[in-house]
């Protein structure tokens, strides 16, 4: 018998010039078809874990899931079949993978699509839908600024003062083993506006001796009294963003949930004080990959970890849900109203006459209102120049929003103008807080030093930004401002006797600090009406500045005097000082 002969050449029957490829299998073919498959599975879990894919088609991480397992199996196939040492098995492997390729082109071609199907250049109106603005009376349905619950801090400040309510933890043996997360939601607490935090463990060491009890405390800010409290919760928070493994907030959930589509969780507490985390349950409205919104949330209990489902009916609807207070981020809710604003009239409006086309300004902040917060923040023309043309309030719990038809100065322009006001000390103004003054829409800021402590405040007018005043404590900054709108005609009455003023340093207890040194240099200056002295010592590059009217002994001081002068921080270009004393 002859024996077979395989031309390895790649010629045929057909032809000399008709190139065929010889499709080679590897010896134990099933065997190694097997392992392949096992170890994609394998793959597979060990990315899912970590990547935490949502398994719905409106996620383009299902589809990255999918296409990250067919390159795997691809590799893994090449690998096993002998086709990288052995280019003579490259045509079995280019076979046997076109399944696997098949996949990554179906994948490519649905999320192509999808993308088409969503674009806005296609659905523009229906982006424009995705939220209801109606137009409201600032005067009528904006309350009067309660300034006995104002807040006065923003995030800076507020990480300042929950750093140091880390030192209560001494009381509970725990010094050392923890720092605060580096996210400060503000919420109504008691009718009160708060901003809260939970804890991390130091480092992965930390985390190995205490994660079996749990984040021992929380964090909870005054923002309005500036006071910072470390509140200790009975069992644990065991359940947080700072956890690993199947006690991580996120895995715990999405192991419960896999199929919904789920916003970065937010951390609250109920009034009775109790820790829960609360996941936004989302939906592709538009499309595939378009139109992002809120159909409901999951709340989870951190110390135990049970997770309840609520619509967002429930949420908007029932007494009992009234203390979640944050279900539509802020970056949503801006995301929408600039859909809104800017695709009311077409795609091609937005881009060529723009015509009534509108966007939210840089930045944004919160108000405290009926128990609820709203996401701030101005609208300006699509051109984005420094003025606006209005704001808008959206409750962060219902996401019901009106715009406020207003002509003046944008945020960015009240924040230098106060700057403005107290330049002479190096001062940083705080993102506006709109506040009623009396009918007078009033951007509201705290003027904080270089160690983002609060050290005095400062109002703008919203209409006329020429007019502002400031002041080291409210009630002076809201009598200064009173007085300078009067000066222009403009007349309000301002009740400041439900003022409780508070230190502007952020904290009654603030240590005070001696700067020693002769003096070097003294220069003078008249500031709001009140006489400002700067004095340089030869042991500081700084200048430290005193009110006459705070220290009258400062008018006394002369060039090459030895001083001690009383501050509150070593800091900065010019330092405020609250006293001098003659060595």
């Amino acid at each position: 018998m002859d024996p077979i002969k395989v031309d390895f050449t790649g010629g045929s029957s057909n032809g000399p010039d008709k190139k065929t490829s010889v499709v080679i299998p590897p010896e134990k073919k099933g065997l190694k078809i097997v392992v392949n498959i096992i170890a994609t599975i394998l793959f597979g879990a060990v990315l899912y874990y970590f990547m935490l894919p949502v398994f719905n088609f409106k996620s383009i991480m299902m589809y990255a899931f999918f296409g990250a397992l067919s390159v795997f199996y691809i590799a893994v196939n090449y690998v096993t079949s002998g086709a990288l040492r052995t280019p003579d098995y490259s045509p079995y492997a280019n076979k046997s993978s076109l399944v696997p390729k098949i996949i990554i082109g179906v994948l490519v071609a649905v999320v192509a699509i999808g993308y088409i199907a969503s674009s806005v250049f296609f659905r523009a109106s229906s982006y424009a839908e995705i939220i209801d603005v109606q137009t409201g009376d600032f005067t009528a349905e904006v309350e009067e600024a309660d300034f006995a619950s104002v807040p006065v801090i923003d995030e800076k400040t507020t990480a300042v003062m929950a750093d140091r309510a880390l030192s209560d933890l001494s009381e509970l043996g725990l010094v050392s083993q923890f720092t605060v997360q580096p996210n400060y939601y503000q919420i109504n607490y008691k009718d009160t506006p708060v901003r809260v935090a939970g804890l991390q463990y130091s480092n992965i060491i930390k985390w190995l001796t205490n994660t079996k009890n749990g984040l021992p405390a929380y964090i909870i800010v005054d923002a309005t009294t500036q006071k910072a409290e470390l509140v200790a919760v009975e069992g644990g928070i065991k359940y947080s963003t700072a956890e690993h493994f199947n006690k991580n907030v996120i895995r715990h959930v999405r192991f419960q949930y896999p199929t919904y589509l789920l916003d970065t969780p937010t951390f609250e507490i109920n009034e009775a004080g109790h820790p829960y985390w609360i996941f936004a349950k989302l939906d592709m409205t538009i499309g595939l990959f378009g139109g992002k919104d809120v159909t409901g949330a999951v709340i989870v209990d951190g110390v135990t970890g049970e997770c309840t489902e609520y619509s967002i009916e429930d949420i908007r609807t029932k007494e009992d849900l009234q203390w979640i207070d944050r279900v539509y981020s802020a970056q949503l809710l801006n995301e929408q109203y600039n859909f809104f604003g800017r695709y009311q009239d077409g795609f091609w409006n937005s881009i060529l006459s723009q015509k009534n086309t509108y966007s939210t300004t840089e930045d944004y902040s919160y108000l405290a209102m009926n128990d609820d917060v709203y996401m701030y923040t101005g609208v300006t023309s699509l051109t984005n120049d420094e003025s606006i043309t209005g704001f808008i309030l959206i409750n962060q719990r219902t996401k019901d929003a009106k715009y406020y038809v207003m002509s003046g100065a944008k945020e960015s322009s009240a924040q230098s103008s106060a700057e403005g006001l107290v330049q002479q000390y190096d001062y940083r103004a705080s993102f506006p807080l709109l506040l009623n003054i009396d009918g007078e829409p009033t951007y509201f800021m705290s003027l904080k030093d270089a160690s983002s402590l609060v050290k005095g405040y400062a109002m703008i007018n919203v209409g006329q930004y020429s007019i502002g005043a400031t002041g080291t404590t409210l009630t002076a900054c809201i009598d200064n401002y009173v007085k300078e709108l009067a000066k222009n005609n403009i007349k309000v009455d301002v009740d400041t006797d439900v003022i409780i003023d508070n230190p502007t340093d952020g904290d009654a207890t603030t240590e005070k600090i001696t700067a020693t040194g002769v003096i070097t240099e003294i220069r003078t200056a008249v500031i709001d009406g009140n006489s400002v002295y700067y004095i340089k010592l030869d042991s500081s590059d700084s200048y430290y500045s005193i009110k006459a009217a705070d220290a009258e002994n400062v008018v006394l001081v002369n060039k090459g005097n030895t001083v001690a002068v009383t501050i509150t921080t070593n800091t900065g270009s010019i330092i405020p000082a609250s006293a001098i004393e003659v060595k």
